[in-house]
């Protein structure tokens, strides 16, 4: 694996190995100092053309936990703000000597463009709204650890819940949760879900009341006002009187099922209730999971021919 741009890079089996190997990676972030020198002498470099905190923090403390050497690339004082192209940029820090690009950018694509100007690997951090790979990995092995089961999500249902249009999170999930085997209903306002939905593997439902009985898995998105249009949606408090996790709909999810989602939360609007007052809340777990997902990735990508001790 040269490259990870998107879950349909990844088959079952491919998502499979790199959550088993996440096992490996908890087991590391549990040590008193818990480091491996399995990338020492990789450079791993972030670009990140929007903000980040949780994505950003999580590669940069993956990477030092592989003792990779990091660079934070600082897009607001870069020579991108003088007109220098994006592939220009690319092609002098390649030349500084990088092993691996994690690159986030609002628009679509851009990832994948990048792997012609580089011989670095290039991780997807998110781009526009199409993808958010890692995203979904550390959201699957939340599930499996969650609900104990390493065997794959058969049987399980899934509802990915909101601002489906425009998420690159949803995208990832949906992909990588039906390749496992779940069941997914996405349950949205219909203004609030992608063209040509028709053709996801998913159910689709208007209604959450409807189908939280049967939940093993709720997952709320966050609605991401900044990248609407007037006009799809009447109020933030129509929308959270209809789709917003109220304390009576958390009581009416099975006892089991997890409550998930990607941050940053919209406190009031998608999450009515305190999520730390819910016992299936596995928020802060995901945040955790993402640090040893990261490291998996960027083991599978950078460390082949070694160990997690760093022998050859």
């Amino acid at each position: 694996m040269k490259h990870l741009l998107s879950i349909d890079d990844l088959s079952a089996a491919d998502i499979t190995d790199l959550l088993d190997l996440t096992d490996h990676m908890v087991e590391i972030g549990q040590r008193p100092i818990p480091k491996v020198p399995a990338l020492r002498g990789k450079n791993v470099v972030s670009l990140f053309f929007e903000d980040s905190t949780r994505t950003r923090t999580s590669f940069d403390t993956a990477a030092k936990r592989l003792s990779a050497d990091t660079l934070n690339f600082a897009v607001s004082s870069s020579s991108v703000n003088k007109g220098e192209s994006l592939r220009d940029t690319i092609e002098t820090i390649t030349a500084m000597g990088v092993d691996a690009f994690v690159v986030r950018h609002r628009s679509s694509g851009v990832p994948q463009m990048l792997t012609a100007w580089t011989t670095a690997s290039v991780i997807n951090a998110g781009d526009g709204w199409h993808q958010h790979p890692t995203q979904a990995l550390l959201d699957c092995y939340t599930i499996r650890t969650g609900l104990n089961r390493r065997d794959g999500f058969d049987g399980l249902t899934v509802a990915v819940v909101g601002d489906v249009k425009h998420s690159r999170v949803a995208r990832s999930d949906v992909d990588a949760f039906a390749k496992l085997g779940a069941r997914v209903i996405l349950v949205a306002p219909p203004t609030l879900l992608p063209t040509h939905v028709e053709t996801w593997p998913v159910e689709v439902s208007h209604d959450l009341d409807s189908v939280l009985g049967e939940l093993d898995v709720l997952y709320l998105l966050r609605v991401q006002r900044e990248r609407m249009d007037d006009g799809l949606l009447p109020s933030l408090r129509e929308y959270s009187t209809c789709y917003g996790l109220t304390a009576a709909r958390a009581g009416a999810l099975p006892g089991h099922a997890l409550v998930m989602h990607p941050g940053p939360m919209n406190r009031g609007v998608e999450m009515v209730v305190d999520p730390g007052e819910l016992p299936g809340s596995v928020i802060l777990h995901q945040v955790a999971n993402g640090v040893a997902v990261r490291m998996a990735v960027l083991f599978r990508l950078l460390g082949a021919g070694t160990d997690l001790k760093g022998h050859a």
